[in-house]
């Protein structure tokens, strides 16, 4: 009998199922390659935490492994002696988040952690906002962001409000393996926690503490009220929880016209309107741009189900409405900030901004032009967070102006140490009506930035390797590149190579290594001879590798061009 198979059998045997699991467990007896997928292997947790799709098995999102994950959560807060600090837990309006955020309390609360719970789905960035402002030593959020409905995942964060550490991880890890997911991990009630006060639930009084913080963010507060009579926004939150705080932060804000999409209002964690609820796609707006076209508004924004991500669509010069992409979102952002405190008064000569290393190269022109320090860090936001924990730590000259990622992230003000789509729902609208006064869209904002910086695009490329299989041919294609590295792409000769997992970059022209200065990730960066970046890594959350194009030029037609060749090129890595 093989391993995976004595594993289900011992959970259809256990006597701890309902007999709603226990059937779910026997529909599958005969299905060899779903019990091999479920029970092959359980879920690894990183620094991301753990993502799958829910069903039971120990490769798979259910309240077994959601209690087992934390119990080794809590060996590591009780290794710090943060009982009394404790935990503060939130969750997103997918299926399940609710039963799982409370999974977690109790077992944290039967270990004789202190537990602080939202009462209902809670933006991620107020998770992050709430480990700082509760003096937590934990947070844990029960999400998966924008996979589709079939998942769920669980973050983990530390004291400081970002994701918790490699280092941490590992040690959480190593917990979890010592842990039987079936019954390592007693659970005290929640009703009785919570009449015993180990428990704590938190209702919509903590948000205005959030909202307050989001708002001190606002470089020209007054913006939005001053056009108030014209300014026009369609807001989705996709069946998520931006519903509440996003339209609120609009109002705070003085706008006037908020048009939200009805059929999107309602929390359901079936997405019953779009094929996944990711805000980086154009077919989730299709219900917004009906209503913007009836009520002439000037945006249409949306938000992922667990409000970190935002996505902008606006109008060009033809009025028909087209996406701002992460990127250029980013950049328009980027260059807003700074033009704007320095006009204000308020930009610091030793303020800085940071990215991802997938983001924009466009980040760089302004920043240099514009005289501003940019780091670049790995992906993953709690890598800005580690380099505003080091300006802070350190007592570092400089305010922290922006993080973003071409993920559709963004984060202004160190009030969170996460993306938040509430934060950068304040800074769009502010923006929006800072060059609506001018007589611009924000189209019409990326152009002007194009035409005083050159013309840069981006794409990226998703090649899904599922099934069985799909972790070893996703360490095989990374292994093989590390063997036979391309000589060209799109017609290009690579002149650098950077190994992310050995720390290193190649001049292939020179023979010169120097280090990357970051921590080790699974992640290649090709260098073309014509100044443009091909990054290729599998992802964290999803059973794909992910390509990344980062290209510039100075005519548009020829740089689409040279895009599109480098791209179908590309396709050649996965084969």
């Amino acid at each position: 009998m093989t391993e995976y198979r004595k594993e289900y059998e011992r959970w259809l045997n256990s006597g701890v199922l309902t007999a709603s699991e226990r059937g779910e467990l026997l529909g599958i007896r005969e299905d060899e390659e779903e019990i091999a997928l479920r029970f092959g292997a359980p879920m690894s947790f990183g620094t991301a935490g753990l993502r799958s799709v829910m069903k039971l098995g120990i490769g798979c999102m259910n309240t077994y492994t959601v209690a087992q994950a934390t119990a080794g959560i809590a060996d590591l807060i009780l290794s710090e002696n943060g009982a009394s600090r404790g935990a503060v837990i939130a969750c997103d309006s997918r299926n399940n988040s609710t039963l799982f955020a409370r999974t977690v309390a109790e077992v944290l609360a039967a270990k004789g952690i202190r537990v602080y719970i939202f009462d209902d789905i809670r933006p991620t960035p107020e998770l992050s906002f709430a480990v700082r402002e509760l003096h937590c030593l934990a947070g844990i959020n029960i999400t998966a962001s924008h996979n589709p409905k079939e998942y769920n995942g669980y973050k983990a964060y530390w004291e400081d409000g970002a994701q918790i550490s490699p280092e941490q991880a590992k040690i959480v890890s190593g917990a979890i393996s010592k842990t039987d997911v079936l019954t390592g991990a007693p659970r005290k009630d929640f009703d009785v926690a919570v009449s015993e006060g180990i428990v704590t639930v938190l209702d919509r009084e903590f948000d205005e503490r959030y909202l307050s913080a989001v708002l001190k963010t606002a470089i020209q507060p007054n913006a939005v009220a001053a056009l108030a009579d014209d300014l026009k926004i369609v807001y989705s939150p996709l069946h998520g929880a931006g519903r509440v705080l996003v339209p609120e932060i609009f109002k705070r804000l003085g706008l006037k016209h908020i048009h939200t999409v009805p059929l999107q209002m309602v929390a359901d964690g079936n997405f019953p309107t779009v094929k996944k609820p990711n805000p980086e796609y154009a077919d989730v707006f299709a219900l917004g741009i009906e209503i913007a076209e009836k009520v002439g508004s000037d945006l249409v924004i949306a938000t992922d189900p667990d409000a970190d991500r935002i996505g902008v669509m606006s109008r060009d010069k033809d009025g028909k409405f087209v996406t701002i992409t992460g990127n250029q979102m980013g950049a328009l952002l980027l260059d807003y900030v700074i033009e704007t405190r320095r006009a204000t008064g308020t930009l610091g000569d030793d303020d800085y901004a940071v990215k991802s290393i997938v983001s924009t190269d466009l980040a760089y022109r302004i920043a240099s032009v514009q005289g501003i320090c940019l780091h670049d860090v790995l992906t993953g936001f709690k890598f800005i967070g580690g380099v505003i924990k080091d300006y802070e730590d350190n007592a570092k000259d400089g305010n922290f102006l922006l993080g973003f990622e071409e993920s559709y992230g963004y984060l202004f003000g160190s009030y969170a140490r996460d993306k938040d789509a509430v934060g950068a729902a304040l800074m769009i609208c502010e923006m929006t009506a800072h060059y609506r006064a001018l007589g611009m869209t924000l189209c019409d904002a990326l152009e002007a930035l194009y035409r005083k910086y050159g013309y840069y695009k981006e794409e990226m490329l998703d090649i899904y390797m599922e099934g069985l299989d799909g972790i070893e041919r996703r360490r095989r294609v990374m292994e093989r590149l590390r063997e036979v590295p391309p000589a060209s792409i799109g017609g290009s000769a690579v002149v650098k190579i950077g190994d992310y997992a050995k720390g290193s970059v190649t001049d292939l022209l020179t023979g010169t290594v120097t280090p990357t200065g970051l921590v080790s990730s699974d992640v290649l960066y090709y260098t073309l001879e014509n100044g443009n970046k091909v990054i290729i890594r599998p992802s964290g959350t999803e059973p794909k590798i992910k390509i990344y194009f980062l290209f510039h030029g100075e005519e548009p037609e020829r740089l689409n061009k040279t895009l599109a060749a480098a791209v179908a090129d590309a396709k050649r890595f996965a084969e």
